[in-house]
């Protein structure tokens, strides 16, 4: 059994689709970010970064993983899926889960803060963050010209990178003009195990722009 400390952020749908697509028993503790869940003290001490999402193994001495990424990769290596065990598949998946990891979900992220939640407008910051997440896009929608999935074959790569595309508008990035792109999210989006894992946990309702601001600018401190 899995427990899975979540809310509903991309990052943390990384992990309830692999969770999914596995099928893997879980179990899903819905944090509050707004009511800082994720720095108490009892959280802590799963995550010392204070971030979601976490799990703990609870079929391997209750050992706790945080990271997205290395949430993933821990999941594909207990079940044998969605990573390979060649060597030179396996390090294609690690690769563009880093690519992921280090240029799409940071840049995409500050593209979010600043065209969102900032009171106050940044011009500067908002161009610089959106045309370095298009850039990132198109390197996406060049390298998906040749292959299917990211690394070739469906895998915790595409996992990774398909929660953070499809929310292209809140961060005022187009993808239009990138067909590959297009395409990739389409078959991916379709995928039962993605429908699923975006609906967990359900979303929090927000109301008017002021308060969704306010609840950005909480979960950015």
């Amino acid at each position: 059994m899995i427990d899975f400390y979540t809310a509903a952020t991309p990052n943390a749908h990384k992990v309830s689709i692999m969770l999914e697509e596995t099928q893997l028993p879980y179990e899903v503790h819905h944090l509050s970010l707004i009511d800082g869940d994720q720095k108490k003290p009892e959280y802590l001490a799963i995550n010392p970064n204070g971030r979601i999402p976490s799990i703990i193994d609870r079929d391997h001495g209750n050992f706790a993983v945080f990271e997205s990424g290395a949430i993933l990769i821990y999941l594909a290596e207990k079940t044998g899926k969605f990573l390979s065990k060649d060597m030179k598949q396996r390090s294609r998946t690690i690769q563009w889960l880093m690519f992921q990891m280090a240029g799409i979900a940071p840049m995409q992220g500050q593209a979010n803060v600043f065209f969102r939640y900032i009171t106050q407008d940044i011009p500067f910051a908002i161009e610089r963050y959106q045309k370095e997440t298009r850039r990132l896009y198109e390197v996406l929608n060049n390298h998906l010209q040749d292959n299917e999935y990211l690394a070739g074959e469906y895998s915790i790569a595409d996992m990774a990178t398909w929660p953070w595309i499809r929310i292209h508008d809140w961060a005022g990035v187009s993808i239009d003009g990138l067909d590959h792109l297009q395409r990739w999210c389409k078959i991916v989006g379709e995928r039962p195990a993605c429908q699923k894992g975006i609906t967990i946990p359900k979303k929090l309702e927000l109301g008017d722009h002021d308060e969704v601001a306010k609840a950005g600018k909480k979960l950015t401190e």
